[in-house]
């Protein structure tokens, strides 16, 4: 089976609720019923949609197969934003008297969530909500920063209890900008974002001086299109989402060959934390190497940011 069929199949899977799993996976009659009978459906949900993707591949499913998956899955009405959004809320006032939540539905099945946190004695605080982005049929949640952090484990109760997922696991990944977070969560990367000084077009780079020796001349052309070609395999042809800054926290022990001294008797790691900052990260990286300010390809640690989905990072001794 096809890359992209397996992994079509894998997301159509992941938003179909629990509930209605076996209903739909009956009504797709690409499995047989006996196959079925084999797969624990009690299991966690991302080891089950593994398990259903291992027997599609095992029948070889074709693109016509998962988009008549796709199809049942829309007609099928799998998920009710009314029924989350009363249950997100009566969970919200069950643990907490002050508070004042206000829903927006938005496209693509995204409803905003504005949450302004009070005590129980003191009225909420307008002035400092909480704004949540939930895409439906997702376990994909964007928040923005909560003043109370006592409330941030409420939050995340009351998120999954009403979207029916088993949990909702923080990532490390911050950004003003919406649509780049959800670019990078969603692997979106083909849309337009707003640039910041994007990489120039090679033939653009390439004006030498015609004086010069013309073995340097053709040594110099290898070389940028050799950085050239390694930097779009690298980030790709598209514009960057939009990042302002990745941090990476050091823990490591001393070490050295030399015996004695007052680092090599620490007991506590070392710590470091360094910081890249830019109005816009990603294409700041991308435009290092043509410009000749550093080599390619940079660093496995700077080019993951949008694979891992992450500007968080924690490096330790292994």
């Amino acid at each position: 089976m096809d890359e992209t069929v397996a992994e079509f199949i894998k997301r159509t899977i992941l938003k179909i609720p629990m509930t209605e799993m076996m209903t739909i996976l009956k009504a797709w009659d690409f499995l047989p019923e006996n196959q079925l009978q084999t797969v624990n459906f009690r299991q966690r949900k991302e080891s089950l949609v593994q398990d259903l993707v291992l027997l599609c591949e095992n029948k070889r499913a074709s693109l016509r197969d998962a988009a008549l998956l796709d199809i049942i899955c829309e007609d099928v009405d799998l998920f009710d934003m009314e029924q989350f959004k009363s249950s997100f809320e009566k969970i919200l006032r069950r643990a907490l008297k002050n508070v004042t939540v206000s829903f927006r539905d938005a496209e693509e099945n995204a409803v905003w969530i504005r949450i302004a946190w009070g005590t129980q004695y003191r009225k909420p605080n307008q002035y400092k909500p909480v704004f949540v982005v939930y895409y439906s049929q997702t376990p994909y949640v964007f928040t923005s920063f909560c003043h109370l952090k006592s409330n941030t484990p409420l939050l995340s109760q009351a998120l999954t209890v009403a979207s029916n997922h088993h949990k909702i696991v923080k990532m490390d990944l911050r950004s003003r900008y919406l649509d780049s977070l959800k670019a990078i969560v969603f692997k979106q990367y083909n849309q337009k974002f707003e640039t910041h000084n994007s990489t120039m077009p090679l033939q653009e780079n390439l004006e030498l001086d015609m004086h010069m020796d013309s073995r340097i001349i053709h040594e110099n052309r290898i070389e940028k299109e050799r950085v050239q070609r390694v930097t779009q395999e690298t980030f790709g042809d598209y514009p960057q989402p939009r990042l302002e800054f990745a941090q990476y926290k050091l823990e490591t022990k001393f070490k050295s060959d030399f015996h004695g001294g007052i680092l090599a008797e620490r007991k506590e790691p070392l710590r470091c934390l360094i910081k890249f900052s830019s109005p816009h990260l990603l294409e700041a990286l991308k435009s290092l190497a043509p410009a000749g300010i550093a080599d390619a390809p940079l660093s496995p640690l700077l080019t993951c940011i949008p694979n891992k989905g992450m500007n968080y990072f924690k490096i330790r001794d292994k």
